[in-house]
């Protein structure tokens, strides 16, 4: 008779799945709401540097979605699911502070930043609490922390004096 050896799908500890999962699902959640608030901005941003300012939302709205996948694909990876369905990121995502409308370009940097901002805690969370949980886990965390402090960066450029 042939034995049959089952190969487990995860080689990670369920404690560590979780405490990831715990602080990787809001990063998850709120860079898929940047991208999708991030592309409201992109279509609806007027003013004299449209162009640049339409241009640069399409390049951070790349990167809210590699970061999202980052995020969500660690938890995946370590064996849980992710819910970042439409209706859970409308659900649990904050409110945002990009206009709905037409809007000159100083006005929606501001409420790109400030959605940038709110993500941004939420990483810093997931940065500092997964020390204690998983450092590769904190690696994705502070991998997505660099490409968002460098875009909030180029699109703070926009205003500076």
């Amino acid at each position: 008779m042939t034995k049959t050896q089952t190969t487990p799908a995860t080689a990670a500890d369920p404690t560590v799945a979780a405490g990831t999962a715990q602080f990787l699902t809001p990063v998850a959640i709120g860079l898929q709401a940047l991208a999708v608030n991030g592309k409201q901005a992109h279509w609806n941003v007027r003013g004299a540097n449209f162009i640049a300012i339409h241009e640069l939302l399409d390049s951070i709205v790349a990167h809210a979605q590699d970061g999202a996948d980052l995020a969500a694909e660690r938890i995946v990876a370590l064996g849980l699911p992710i819910d970042a369905r439409l209706s859970t990121v409308a659900e649990k995502a904050a409110k945002t502070q990009v206009p709905a409308g037409f809007t000159q370009w100083e006005d929606m940097i501001r409420g790109v930043i400030a959605d940038m901002d709110t993500v941004l805690v939420d990483v810093k969370a997931a940065i500092d609490g997964l020390d204690e949980v998983d450092l590769a886990s904190q690696d994705v965390a502070i991998t997505i922390r660099e490409a968002l402090d460098k875009d909030r960066w180029f699109l703070f450029a926009h205003l500076a004096e």
